[in-house]
């Protein structure tokens, strides 16, 4: 599949509030002038309600209200998940003779650090990035592009404290890594939300150290869903309209329970700065490869072997590796990919992203057109190669 030009992606992410409220004017005025009245809604503590016209004689205009008013404050939410939200600063021997400023660091505060561990001819600071514990024994979710490529990491928490951290385990195909720190008591941590119910237009907070200033956070809303940035397989970003920086990477974007929704992966930055679009991992991605990587370190995806070409609306299979898993289950040039295990295949990124879901040795079922027959075929994924995104 042809791969597509991208925008220059800094990486990172963070938000941009807005407030609205809206009502429903019936089209016909009642027989005598009533007030309107509020109806609660969710929570009126915390700042919902809702606007409904409603006189003595008429019927509600409408079900649901399109518009609810937003809290008040994020405050409440901040303070319960401040305390598992850490800042990461990544360190690598000097022996490997970088001796250029990292542009993710220029003009921060770590820059000064990083110039006089330089002279010194001791660690160098690569970068910052931002984490958050999942597991009260110190276990960190970040980004595989944070600490990928460190000798050394260091993890700092709200209150002051600094730890080292080892690396568990990384997924560069989902940007997801797992590292754990040492410590002797309990730690904070946060759970995880389902963003299958993140619609288009919600709220969402987002935290992370932008810049390497410490943990701070911002809000805006998720203004779309099903991103592909063309990374990988998996991609499936949501597009989360706020003012975001580098330093955010790796951090969390919450729902308004405080829950992690998301992990903050890129921005948007033609120009170096924020242009406020950045785009997070789904959870209902993330918390999978997570746990993969706690239990085996590592993690597999499947593969096929297959190129695919979705340009006139259909999935056409333009060619097979040689010897490849499609090729060995049965698959030819020309075949159209109908469904697989019965879901219905959109495009060909829906088609790789199911593949590399799934484990290596997994059975699909496909359902194919042959030449205007229909074919139901059992094909076995392999092992994916390194470096490859087919």
């Amino acid at each position: 599949m042809t791969k597509r030009s991208l925008a220059v992606f800094s990486l990172l992410i963070c938000g941009a509030v807005g407030v609205a409220l809206g009502w429903a004017l019936h089209s016909r005025p009642p027989t005598k002038p009533t007030a309107p009245r509020i109806v609660p809604g969710v929570a009126p503590k915390g700042g919902h309600g809702v606007l409904s016209m409603q006189g003595p004689t008429e019927k509600r205009l409408q079900e649901a209200p399109l518009v609810r008013m937003g809290p008040l404050s994020f405050s409440p939410i901040i303070k319960k998940v401040l305390p598992a939200v850490v800042n990461i600063a990544i360190t690598q021997d000097s022996e490997s003779g970088l001796t250029k400023i990292p542009p993710q660091i220029r003009g921060t505060p770590l820059e000064k650090r990083y110039r006089e561990k330089l002279r010194a001819k001791q660690e160098e600071i690569l970068g910052a990035g931002s984490g958050f514990v999942i597991d009260a024994s110190g276990v960190i979710v970040t980004n595989d592009h944070v600490v990928g490529d460190a000798d050394d990491v260091t993890v700092s928490f709200s209150d002051g404290r600094e730890r080292p951290a080892r690396l568990i385990g990384a997924d560069p195909m989902t940007d997801i890594a797992v590292i754990k720190v040492n410590s002797d008591k309990p730690l904070p941590y946060v759970t995880w939300g389902d963003s299958q119910k993140v619609d288009v237009g919600d709220w969402i907070l987002v935290a992370g150290n932008p810049f390497g200033f410490g943990s701070s956070f911002t809000a805006g809303i998720v203004s779309a869903r099903g991103r592909d940035l063309g990374a990988g397989s998996l991609d499936d970003f949501f597009q989360i309209d706020a003012p975001i920086n580098p330093g955010n990477s790796g951090g969390p974007s919450f729902n308004l329970k405080g829950e992690v929704v998301a992990v903050n992966a890129a921005m948007v930055s033609p120009a170096g700065g924020s242009v406020g679009i950045g785009f997070g991992i789904p959870s209902n991605l993330v918390r999978p490869i997570v746990a993969e990587i706690l239990r085996d370190g590592h993690v597999e995806h499947g593969w096929l072997g297959v190129t695919i070409d979705d340009g006139d609306g259909q999935l056409d299979i333009v060619s097979l590796v040689r010897r490849g898993p499609a090729g060995k289950g049965g698959l030819r040039k020309r075949d159209v990919i109908l469904s697989v295990n019965g879901e219905k295949m959109e495009s060909a990124r829906s088609f790789l992203r199911l593949v590399a879901a799934n484990k290596p040795g997994t059975i699909l079922h496909l359902q194919l057109l042959r030449r205007g027959q229909h074919l139901d075929l059992d094909v076995l994924t392999g092992p994916r190669p390194p470096d490859t995104d087919q």
